[in-house]
């Protein structure tokens, strides 16, 4: 591991440092009412260190999800037997963020719900997430029918939200499990569940694929079971 990689972790808890006292302050006395300087204070930095790490207020508001899609893209970089199933554990990996750290994540909510500048950049972020998934199923499915990738990816990032949001709105908890059954209903109604007509026998297969199954995942379900899977 280079030296870059190791002090890398030590930046990052200070960017968390520093972003979880700004969320404490905004929820505490207004986003527009606390300055720059009271957060470095709170977060125990000087002001520069804070513009180092972040461009303004609203920057360290999202700045785990710039850390999170940079963590999204390296695990799509990787080679994932079932594209569709590699998506989904993306989002999952993206609720386990939250999930860790419920408080804060409902004191954020709170916070960007009252700032429309934050509901638009929050917007932004959103999309920014369903172009991530969309961009590597058309990498990982050459043949995909860019409807279906687009289509597929929305319909993730929708779920992901819905279940993320019974975390944010309530005291209750939410396990994983939750979002990990929505995730596989979502497949199953695409008609790309790994479970989906599935051979078995080596010698001679019948395959019964869902009508609503992308063409692109039929054919790459064959490849996949004549001679192994590619490598994307």
């Amino acid at each position: 591991m280079s030296d870059t990689a190791t002090s890398s972790p030590s930046r990052t808890a200070v960017a968390n440092t520093v972003a979880a006292a700004a969320i404490e302050l905004f929820a505490e006395q207004g986003f527009d009412q606390t300055s720059v300087e009271q957060i470095a204070q709170a977060a125990g930095v000087s002001r520069s260190t804070f513009f180092r790490q972040f461009g303004g207020k609203d920057d360290v508001v999202f700045a785990d999800h710039e850390q999170l899609l940079a963590e999204l893209r390296e695990y799509l970089d990787k080679p994932h037997r079932n594209p569709w199933e590699a998506v989904c554990e993306a989002s999952v990996l993206v609720f386990r963020h939250f999930a860790a750290d419920p408080e804060l994540a409902r004191r954020r909510y709170v916070v960007v719900r009252q700032v429309p500048a934050l509901r638009d950049r929050e917007i932004v972020t959103v999309f920014r997430y369903e172009r991530l998934f969309d961009e590597y199923l058309r990498r990982a499915i050459p043949d995909l029918d860019p409807l279906d990738a687009v289509g597929f990816s929305a319909l993730v990032t929708a779920v992901h939200n819905h279940v993320l949001r019974q975390l944010l709105r309530g005291p209750r908890r939410v396990p994983v499990t939750v979002l990990r059954r929505a995730l596989d209903d979502a497949m199953i109604r695409f008609g790309v569940h790994p479970d989906a007509a599935t051979p078995r026998d080596d010698d001679i297969a019948i395959a019964v694929f869902p009508r609503r199954m992308p063409s692109a995942e039929v054919a790459r379900r064959l490849r996949e079971r004549l001679g192994g899977y590619p490598h994307s």
